[in-house]
């Protein structure tokens, strides 16, 4: 029994009634604190960042030659997948060319050497370098790859549609399905098989990764070819980038004036 000053007693179970709520609210708020840590969600992968939305031009919501909206989409995303893949080989290219990088073996029958086409100076010249016949092989390569990944018959032996008829953009067709003989047994896109047992979510994801570093791989090599072009115009780069002064969007050069046409369309560069 405890005297309140009032001449009344009180037991202990009534002395200390007052802190009863704050002691239980205590348990009942550390409880829930736990219970919360139970039903917390697991952490989420590390996933790339959204593709931007941003649409600054109507090309979206246009019909190209007559096609549906989604044909037109199609055809602008497997675009920029293309674009953004021959950007990422050529910003590396261009690195390594820069600096001296090249194959220690001849490059031609003659005798030329990759040795003697990195001596022309940048990435640039070194096209220019190299002899017409080079030239005509490599875009002739590039002309097949580009037929063979727009034909309905290669995509459909892949089990895939034209991307402007449904199918997926950015994808290109087996070699070794369309009966085409290769020199290994390996397919040009995948050779490893890396994404075969990918789950759906993680090759999105990817895709994802894909597109943006295609379009910062664009913005770098157009940096890159710009500083060769015009001194000064990319300041960062200033002294970095050997200094070209042929036309970087002609093909050819005055090498390949044999050619037809080539000698008219040196003389009608607007640069």
């Amino acid at each position: 029994m405890l005297p309140d000053g009032t001449g009344k007693a009180h037991t202990w179970t009534q002395h200390l009634g007052t802190r009863r709520p704050r002691i239980r609210a205590g348990v009942r708020l550390e409880r829930s604190r736990l219970a919360c840590r139970r039903h917390r969600p697991p952490p989420q992968a590390p996933t790339a960042p959204p593709v931007s939305r941003r649409n600054p031009t109507p090309l979206a919501d246009m019909g190209f030659w007559g096609q549906s909206q989604e044909a037109t989409i199609g055809f602008l995303r497997h675009a920029e997948l293309k674009h953004g893949r021959v950007a990422m080989a050529a910003f590396v290219g261009f690195c390594l060319q820069s600096n001296g990088v090249h194959f220690p073996w001849a490059c031609t029958l003659e005798g030329t050497t990759f040795g003697d086409i990195a001596a022309a100076g940048g990435p640039a010249a070194q096209w220019d370098a190299l002899p017409t016949n080079a030239k005509l092989q490599i875009l002739l390569l590039i002309g097949f790859f580009e037929l063979l990944s727009e034909n309905t018959y290669a995509l459909a032996q892949s089990g895939q549609k034209h991307y402007m008829r449904g199918g997926k953009p950015g994808v290109f067709p087996s070699l070794k399905k369309v009966g085409i003989p290769v020199p290994v047994p390996l397919d040009l896109w995948d050779p490893f098989g890396f994404t075969a047992k990918m789950s759906q979510e993680k090759k999105d994801a990817k895709l994802v990764t894909e597109l943006n570093n295609g379009r910062a791989a664009m913005l770098g090599i157009m940096g890159f070819v710009a500083a060769s072009k015009v001194p000064g115009s990319v300041p960062a780069l200033d002294g970095l980038i050997a200094p070209y002064s042929g036309e970087v969007m002609a093909p050819f050069s005055a090498g390949d004036s044999a050619l037809p046409f080539v000698e008219g369309m040196l003389k009608a560069s607007p640069f």
